[in-house]
């Protein structure tokens, strides 16, 4: 098959969080198996910055949006024998930030992805690949169905093009005012109609969900989760208007990229057999970041962003009773102002016990997966979530809440002590997080179960092997069935 996968960020060019780990692992997974996928992305100022040379192509394309012609150059390299396009346009993306700066989202985001969604379709007819099926990721693609289905449904280049859209995170639809239709060169009718509506505004997330032929999203539960929740109006009654159609598949992680006997930001290599290292990597994390030279004291790792939904705030109002605890901490991560600002004065209060580090070091943040004995995940809601996967690979056991992903991918140790892997909580409160923190600091003092539970949770197998095969199945199921509103 031939796949053009149509995301808005890609790792390693450009990235905010897991979809660009996503858009990146897939390709090269479907490539291993032998079919032809590409990708395509916007050409953000953050490309330069992270010091990628791109070969500068001589297609290019035009279209109109607020009446002005935005002219898109296609600029290309290959990431691991995936080719990888890129859409330039200097005055939409070469900007600090892929979707706003410090103040917040551009408020232009609607033209800038709009611009993007009509450069893709414009251009594949430009370029010597025509995709049996476009696999587009989150909102900022939602056009590209709605205008194959509306404005290019009679033009037989694109004929049974065929399109899977998947859902990253529900939270954010991409809505903008219904009056931005017209500057995008979309029927006003699909407003009146409700494909687009919501809330009396237009929602990209919406229309990709109304006009693609299958709809994914990243984790079984994620999506079970989503279908039950009674909020969300028109956008949540599509999905259940198309539930037939809509599908949980895990994501995976790279195997060779999360890899503890490989990992050269590391100070000793590890692996499931040999679990010396991991010892070591304790030792010079707490080294490090000026924590006690304590080798036998639990050390609970966290890495986050610094938000309510990532769980933030139940942190805090635990805290004194996890400072209670005989442990030591490292918290990582940015966010918001409140939180880094409690987190900024704890550290200062418990010199040798808490480590606090407030910025972005993708280095550090290995070595505290590879130096923790456990991980905390406290997220409201985690569609798929990555660190808890790396966490089980570099053997530090999460603690997490029951939801998304998470449940998907930990297994309560006391529920099923053959199949347990890490600690679960049910509720997002801060006694139900404690009491599966002092579950897992109980089965720590156990040496040779804990050990047990170490290894099993390094060799399950989280790469994108049985991913890559569902994804390819549903390729073909979207080939193969006629799409209905």
């Amino acid at each position: 098959m031939k796949i053009l996968i149509v995301s808005p960020e890609v790792s390693p060019y450009a990235k905010v969080g897991g979809l660009a780990d996503a858009a990146s692992s897939l390709p090269r997974a479907l490539k291993r198996l032998g079919h032809d996928a590409r990708v395509i992305m916007p050409c953000y100022k953050e490309i330069d910055d992270n010091g990628f040379t791109l070969r500068k192509g001589r297609k290019s394309v035009e279209v109109a949006i607020d009446g002005v012609l935005q002219k898109g150059l296609l600029r290309q390299t290959m990431l691991e024998g995936v080719p990888v396009y890129f859409i330039e346009n200097r005055d939409y993306f070469y900007r600090e930030g892929l979707y706003g700066n410090g103040s917040g989202d551009y408020s232009d985001n609607a033209q800038r992805f709009g611009f993007f969604c009509h450069a893709v379709l414009q251009l594949l007819r430009r370029m010597d690949f025509r995709p049996d099926v476009l696999h587009l990721h989150d909102w900022a693609t939602g056009l590209i169905p709605v205008l194959l289905r509306t404005k290019l449904k009679d033009d037989p280049f694109y004929g049974r093009m065929s399109t899977v859209f998947t859902i990253h995170d529900f939270g954010d639809s991409g809505t903008f005012p219904a009056s931005i239709l017209e500057t995008l060169g979309i029927e006003r009718t699909l407003f009146a109609r409700d494909e687009l509506a919501h809330q009396e505004q237009i929602s990209f997330l919406k229309g990709g969900l109304a006009f693609s032929d299958l709809i994914t999203t990243v984790s079984e539960n994620y999506r079970d989760e989503i279908l039950s929740n009674g909020a969300g109006g028109g956008v949540r009654q599509i999905l259940r208007q198309r539930e037939k159609c809509f599908y949980g598949i895990m994501n995976g992680i790279d195997p060779k990229q999360w890899d503890p006997s490989l990992d050269i930001a590391l100070p000793r290599p590890f692996n499931s057999q040999n679990l010396n290292g991991k010892k070591g990597n304790k030792r010079a994390l707490q080294r490090e970041l000026g924590l006690d030279p304590e080798p036998l004291i639990p050390l609970l790792g966290m890495v986050t962003r610094f938000t309510r939904d990532k769980g933030t705030d139940l942190m805090i109002d635990a805290w004194e009773r996890l400072l209670a605890r005989d442990m030591q901490l490292v918290i990582m991560g940015k966010g918001e102002e409140r939180f880094e600002r409690f987190f900024r004065d704890a550290a200062a209060r418990y010199p040798g016990r808490v480590a606090i580090i407030l910025r972005e070091d993708a280095g550090l943040a290995r070595r505290v997966f590879a130096g923790s004995d456990l991980f905390l995940v406290p997220s409201r809601h985690e569609p798929c979530g990555l660190e808890q996967i790396v966490a089980l690979r570099y053997g530090s056991l999460p603690i997490v809440h029951k939801t998304g992903g998470l449940a998907d991918t930990v297994i309560d140790s006391d529920e099923q002590p053959r199949k347990g892997n890490g600690f679960v909580f049910a509720s997002a409160t801060p006694e139900d997080m404690i009491g599966a923190l002092d579950r897992a600091l109980l089965a720590y003092e156990n040496r040779r179960q804990w050990l047990k539970l170490v290894k099993r949770g390094m060799t399950h197998d989280f790469g994108w092997n049985s991913s890559v095969v569902s994804y390819t199945e549903i390729y073909r199921k979207a080939m193969d069935q006629q799409f209905v509103l």
